[in-house]
């Protein structure tokens, strides 16, 4: 079965085989704007198909459409909204509709109920990171996440109004305990693998039965059905010298700094990259270095030359054994709490529960369970009767206040240059374009702002015709320390609210895919990294991934009789250009000497306040939380002083 193009400009695929509905796939698989051969969607009163961006495959994430206008305004144009027309006026205009947005708009509602309330954001779809994808495997709805995948250690970092929010919305923490079935794939005799490529070790061998466990971590170690550390590496296809090295990587006590007061060697560490620990401390052979260069992607979005040792070893990375070191709480939260609170959609879940929360009669139900399956009526998102409206494909290029208090908001929507008048203004975009829209803002906290240069990333689903290749090689999960996907998994196994995840391997299932696009050697710092891998990224067409899809599952699944022709039926690449929020570190940022301006950057301008998981500096959903609540609460006092 071939994925047919239509048009790689725009990245689009479509699939159909022998065992899937053809039209429904059609539809799923196409790209936006299409009709019948290409637009997918529910119809409206009028019969006229409405667009439902979850079942859009092809690139997604940051997709066409979404950034351009963006990236004009970044490049110096000047969109000029005085001589527009008022289209209507707000109590609050929040820019930006992932989970800090659109809690933004929850806690504005909550304390002002009569509030009239419009969140503009550049993307089709509401959420943000917190992205679901759908697809149809003849006729069973297979659901997969695109970006926010999991509430992270709720019992332990989430805040009490984060952790507040979470219940007001009828999530219950422990409904994940019975919804997540952590002995799923173990009980199948099933591990974690490690896949070395040819290009780099020589030949492509995928070695089963990995003891390694990290943070956020689904599984303990009586589930990983793994084999002693030394039968593992026996496997690997290294010199005699390399294996040996990795065993004294994971087992001998060295203390590199003796005679050193603890206070030192811990920032001995924080200032080293985890690369430069293992090649100056270690002594490692190149060879073995390169087993753990990507690891790190999908945690920190870079590889191990832009992670500081004490972040490698915060994270479960080996060779600290003889460092006396002691994890910071954060850390130890996610080691103790399991990684399960999952949705099958991921966090998308939650922005789903706050937008029924928000516009009445959007979906039906009321709980988290019946929140997977609830059909969303897109077209009452942007009803002009709501006191909420979320209106998409909508970038705001200008925000203007006045001497008055009051705020202009211009944006573009199909190509439209567009103004309302707010009472207040909720920033819950990226920091970094903050400097772009918002006038008048202070030159310093401008370029506070400017440094929040997010990490870029891809989370790629696969729908795969069924897992018997993955069964039959007993692993539901590869790590892929020099290719281009780090990481290959399963489905988490979640069930709840009417969805079944596929428990027999001979039925269809997602396929999770990371791919983080690096550039070891772009500039001193990492943000100059991560901008390098940006560039890198927006290079990569839709096609380029289907290529390295076909060709790295292949080779990881082909002994177990995977046919990427046959086994392929749909691809969604989620491309988040601007993904984690940036992190300072010692590594880079020399905060031991200049703090990093936090509070500057997020510092509330006139009746204009600042959101985001940016403001927090941290890419969680506890944070994005967190942020909406101060943003809030910054506007009232304001309000109330004023």
């Amino acid at each position: 079965m071939e994925i047919r193009r239509r048009d790689f400009l725009d990245g689009v695929a479509l699939a159909i085989g022998a065992g899937v509905t053809p039209a429904s796939l059609f539809l799923s698989a196409c790209a936006p704007g299409a009709s019948p051969d290409g637009e997918s969607g529910q119809a409206n009163a009028s019969g006229v198909p409405e667009p439902y961006p979850p079942l859009r495959s092809g690139m997604r994430g940051s997709h066409a459409g979404a950034f351009e206008v963006a990236h004009r305004l970044r490049d110096g144009a000047e969109f000029r909204i005085a001589s527009e027309p008022i289209e209507a006026s707000y109590d609050l205009v929040v820019v930006g509709s992932g989970i800090s947005g659109l809690a933004s708009a929850y806690f504005h509602a909550k304390r002002s109920p009569a509030a009239r309330i419009l969140i503009l954001d550049c993307h089709d779809d509401f959420g943000g990171h917190a992205k679901r994808n759908e697809f149809d495997a003849g006729g069973k709805l297979l659901i997969g996440y695109g970006g926010t995948e999991a509430l992270q250690s709720p019992n332990s970092l989430y805040s009490e109004t984060a952790m507040g929010l979470v219940k007001e919305l009828g999530i219950d923490i422990a409904r994940f305990e019975t919804a997540f079935d952590r002995d799923h794939y173990p009980s199948r005799g099933m591990s974690r693998a490690v896949f070395f490529r040819k290009e780099t070790f020589g030949q492509d061998k995928l070695v089963t039965g990995s003891p390694w466990l990290g943070v956020a971590e689904d599984l303990d170690a009586k589930r990983l059905n793994a084999r002693p550390l030394k039968s593992f590496l026996a496997d690997f296809p290294l010199s005699a010298e390399g294996k040996a090295q990795i065993v004294a990587l994971f087992t001998e006590k060295r203390n590199f700094w003796p005679g050193k007061k603890q206070a030192d060697v811990e920032h001995a560490i924080a200032h080293l990259s985890y690369r430069d620990f293992l090649r100056d401390q270690w002594k490692l052979a190149p060879e073995v270095e390169a087993c753990f260069q990507n690891n790190s992607c999908d945690f920190f979005a870079v590889g191990i030359d832009g992670v500081s040792a004490m972040d490698a070893y915060e994270t479960g990375y080996p060779g600290f054994q003889g460092l006396k070191l002691e994890r910071s709480a954060e850390a130890a939260a996610e080691v103790d709490e399991p990684y399960i609170y999952h949705f099958p959609d991921g966090n998308a879940s939650i922005a789903r529960l706050l937008v029924r929360k928000l516009i009445p009669g959007i979906a039906p139900g009321e709980t988290m369970d019946d929140i997977v399956l609830a059909k969303f009526d897109y077209a009452k998102l942007d009803h002009p009767e709501n006191k909420v409206q979320i209106r998409q494909s909508s970038t705001v290029v200008k925000v203007e206040q006045y001497a008055d208090g009051s705020v202009d908001i211009g944006y573009v929507k199909d190509g439209k240059t567009l103004r309302v008048r707010t009472k207040a203004c909720i920033m819950a975009c990226y920091n970094m374009m903050i400097p772009y829209v918002l006038q008048g803002l202070d030159p310093a906290q401008g370029e506070a702002l400017h440094r929040n240069v997010k990490g870029p990333l891809t989370y790629t689903n696969v729908l795969l015709r069924n897992w018997e290749a993955w069964d039959r090689l007993k692993v539901h999960s590869i790590t892929n320390p020099s290719g281009f996907f780090s990481l290959a998994k399963l489905d988490y196994p979640v069930s709840m609210g009417g969805y079944q995840f596929s428990p027999d391997p001979t039925q269809p299932i997602v396929a999770h895919l990371v791919h983080v696009p690096t550039v070891p050697d772009a500039g001193p710092g990492l943000a100059d990294k991560y901008r390098a891998a940006r560039m890198k990224l927006f290079g990569m067409s839709f096609a380029d991934f289907e290529t390295n899809i076909r060709d790295e599952l292949t080779r990881m699944l082909g002994l177990g009789g995977f046919d990427a022709k046959r086994d392929i039926l749909a691809i969604t690449v989620n491309r988040w250009s601007h993904g984690y929020a940036y992190y300072p570190t010692a590594l880079y940022d020399n905060i031991d000497t200049k703090p990093f301006q936090v509070e500057l950057a997020r510092r509330r301008v006139g009746n204009v306040a600042i959101a985001n998981s940016d403001a927090g500096w941290d890419a969680y959903t506890h944070t994005a939380i967190d942020q909406a609540w101060r943003a809030v609460e910054e506007l009232n006092a304001a309000t109330h002083a004023g």
